[in-house]
């Protein structure tokens, strides 16, 4: 099942995509939520109606003509207001590419551990628009990503039981000014103002037994559901990126039971896998500059259009816009 969220009359309406059209969950079910919010918070009581109402829409017999068109709305970010966001460290190929690029050895607490950071869950979008200060366009840079949001509360969850709390697989991109950043982590706290102004998701939530096909074994000596999905990106129409979500090191199941060591996790809580291999410009820039020194970089620019895109999760596409200031934090 395909969640959306959408603006209907100045708020989010929850719906299922079903071949290109949006249902509203009133036409599942009458008693179905309307939020995500609220469908999350009683998701194990919800999804079974919701899941049977999707089959009644695809065999004809109800909802008949009361589809919307999907480009036809305004799609939101699929869990609008997340209650948390985190986002993880868990492909080897971009850690180990990005310590060769900065000519250090690989960090051995990597396979002892998975780690997250805390980011801004106020400013989770969707699709569209991505306002940025001048100092978020000095080495803009995207990261290719895929997020799972939490569907139940649970506090100390072993790995082995972790998937059960997983609603379903998004898209991510989390944005990240790395002037900003390289700045302020030689503080060794953060990522902060490097992060927190745009984290987008997208544009659906694909629940797990969709994604039954796609199940692969995780890495070795892991934990936890994996899944053969093409992940890409493209800015301007150029793919600049590819990787695959079956390359995760440490699992969601494993960040999970990381996370929740000690602390409830909540519904509405979103996790990120973190980058995938070579899925950000800081990876790529490194890497072509360590073969060839005289290697031009590549950061995002204002009105450059960058699109996600992962096998079964759909497209993320945003657009880069710089607001009308002058404004730095770098100014004396």
């Amino acid at each position: 099942m395909k969640l959306v969220s959408y603006l209907k009359e100045d708020r989010d309406q929850l719906a299922v995509l079903i071949n290109d059209l949006l249902y509203d969950m009133e036409y599942l079910h009458p008693d179905l939520p309307n939020s995500m919010s609220m469908f999350l918070n009683y998701w194990e009581d919800v999804l079974p109606i919701a899941q049977e109402g999707v089959q009644m829409i695809e065999e004809g017999r109800i909802a008949q003509g009361k589809g919307i068109p999907f480009d036809s709305v305004e799609i939101l970010a699929p869990v609008p207001l997340p209650t948390s966001c985190r986002d993880g460290y868990a492909f080897r190929q971009h850690v180990e590419a990005a310590r060769r690029n900065r000519k250090v050895e690989m960090i051995p607490e990597f396979d002892q551990y998975p780690v997250f950071y805390f980011t801004n869950h106020h400013t989770i979008k969707g699709a569209g628009n991505i306002n940025c200060m001048p100092d978020h366009l000095e080495k803009l840079d995207f990261e290719l990503e895929v997020a799972i949001v939490i569907c139940k509360q649970g506090k100390n969850i072993k790995a082995e039981e972790a998937d059960e709390y997983i609603g379903g697989l998004m898209i991510m991109n989390d944005f990240s000014a790395r002037r900003l950043q390289m700045e302020e982590m030689l503080l060794n706290l953060g990522p902060a103002k490097g992060k927190d102004f745009a984290t987008t998701i997208g544009p659906c939530l694909v629940t797990l037994d969709e994604l039954e096909p796609f199940e692969v074994p995780c890495q070795e000596g892991h934990v936890g559901k994996s899944w053969n999905l093409k992940m890409v990106c493209r800015v301007n129409d150029v793919q600049v990126s590819e990787g695959n979500l079956s390359d995760m090191h440490w699992t969601f199941a494993e960040i999970i039971e990381r996370a929740s060591y000690g602390v409830d996790l909540y519904p509405g809580d979103i996790i990120g896998s973190g980058t995938v291999g070579t899925g950000c410009f800081l990876e790529l820039n490194g890497t072509g500059k360590l073969n060839d020194p005289a290697y031009q970089e590549q950061w995002l620019q204002n009105d450059d259009v960058v699109e996600l895109e992962v096998d079964e999760l759909g497209i993320l596409s945003n657009t880069i816009v710089a607001e009308e200031t002058d404004w730095s934090l770098s100014e004396p």
